[in-house]
């Protein structure tokens, strides 16, 4: 079989999870990662995330929105999907993923609602025909601007993100403890891979934010946070060195203990992984952002804030190559593996059109974007304008008590 370097068993030349299987988990990846940042100001009260934090939501969001998609175009019968979430299997780890998604999905919606309550008020009282009626069921029939119910939506919407915290680690862990899980693959089989997926994720979703904050506040002609921007650029490149460090301890322990699966795995990632995972992934995705990220942390105080904001751009975009890389490496590497452990399949090629192609892919990742846009255009994420009686977010409860001292409390609500 020209497919097939070495011994193989015949079942071992077709890759059965494709494209779409790389890209479930590169797109979840967003979701826990922009959920953590957020988190990071609504719970730890970090106020140097104040700028982005509403973003963060919204790109969380978002991207929430479109994480089933890549798992419904490769099955079969993507019409049966939803029964993985109505129909719960405490013993199936892929009916597990009905029950985290939904559950995450619903603290999000949630946080979402509390967070932009007072917006959507402002617009259901001001505007007219069909978009009142839009905001005005975006209500739910509360249109209270008192400091009271303020204070309340403060203390929700951090509960909510102290709950959707584990949530979002569990609903990215969970891809990793699919992958771990598969005892009968030396190359997935690892307790550390629930923990490499979490931690690539945290470093994407930071990765996208610090590109996105930055594009959008020039395209607002807003001024761009230094504190924010650095800030940023700490935590992503925390987050870069604990997951190098984790992903190189799990070859190093592979190559120390010289099992079996160790000659063919060495092979694999000398000859059709080299360039993905050495160079890709290793140098140019990971060697060269944390040289990056380390100047711009430890040298802070001494660079222009042009030159900080390029840098954290520049190591964001190559760290984005790089967790989409490490998916790829994970989840079509470990496919590549005969189960004789004595052959390697050729290196697999996606096809450019079809539902699994690479004009799929890029659908999938423009589409949250587009999403954001909307999301951006029905309640505004930075909204300068404050509903009259309102505040941010994330403001202190007595701070949003002052802001709403001066609401209009008794307006005529909607009809």
């Amino acid at each position: 079989m020209p497919e097939i370097t070495g011994y193989a068993f015949p079942n071992d030349i077709h890759i059965h999870w494709s494209l779409m299987i790389v890209m479930y988990p590169y797109i979840t990846g967003f979701v826990a990662g922009a959920f953590i940042v957020s988190a990071l100001f609504h719970v730890f009260g970090r106020e140097e995330f104040r700028p982005v934090a509403r973003l963060a939501m919204a790109t969380s969001l978002c991207f929430m929105a479109v994480a089933t998609l890549p798992l419904n175009l490769h099955l079969g019968h993507p019409e049966r999907s939803w029964l993985v979430m109505v129909t719960p299997n405490l013993s199936s780890a892929m009916a597990g993923f009905g029950m985290l998604y939904s559950g995450y999905l619903l603290i999000l919606v949630l946080e979402v609602w509390f967070v932009w309550r007072q917006e959507i008020i402002k617009y259901a009282r001001q505007s007219r025909g069909l978009k009142r009626t839009f905001y005005a069921a975006l209500a739910l029939g509360t249109y209270d601007q008192s400091p009271e119910a303020v204070a309340v939506d403060h203390r929700a919407a951090t509960l909510l993100a102290a709950i959707g915290l584990p949530g979002a680690c569990m609903l990215h862990g969970y891809v990793g403890f699919i992958f771990g899980g598969i005892k009968a693959n030396p190359w997935w089989s690892t307790p550390l891979m629930p923990v490499i997926f979490l931690l690539s994720a945290a470093v994407s979703g930071i990765a996208l934010l610090s590109i996105l904050y930055q594009v959008v506040a020039k395209l607002n002609r807003r001024v761009i946070e230094g504190r924010t921007v650095a800030a940023l650029a700490r935590w992503l490149w925390f987050f870069l060195i604990l997951t190098i460090t984790l992903e190189l301890l799990e070859i190093i322990m592979l190559a120390y203990e010289k099992s079996e699966a160790w000659h063919i795995i060495s092979q694999l990632l000398t000859t059709r992984l080299e360039f993905s995972f050495i160079t890709i992934q290793m140098v140019v995705g990971g060697l060269i952002p944390l040289i990056l990220l380390g100047v711009v942390v430890l040298m802070d105080k001494y660079l222009h804030e042009r030159i900080r904001n390029t840098l954290c751009i520049a190591s964001s975009i190559l760290l984005l190559i790089q967790v989409f890389s490490m998916r790829w490496n994970i989840v079509i590497g470990g496919q590549l593996l005969s189960k004789s452990f004595r052959g390697l399949r050729s290196p697999y090629s996606p096809e450019v059109f079809g539902r699994e192609g690479v004009l799929m892919a890029i659908v999938l990742v423009i589409l949250p974007f587009v999403l954001l846009w909307l999301f951006n255009r029905v309640l505004p994420i930075f909204g300068d304008d404050l509903p009259a009686g309102g505040a941010h977010h994330g403001d202190p409860p007595r701070a949003a008590a002052g802001a709403a001292a001066g609401a209009a409390v008794a307006e005529v609500e909607p009809a």
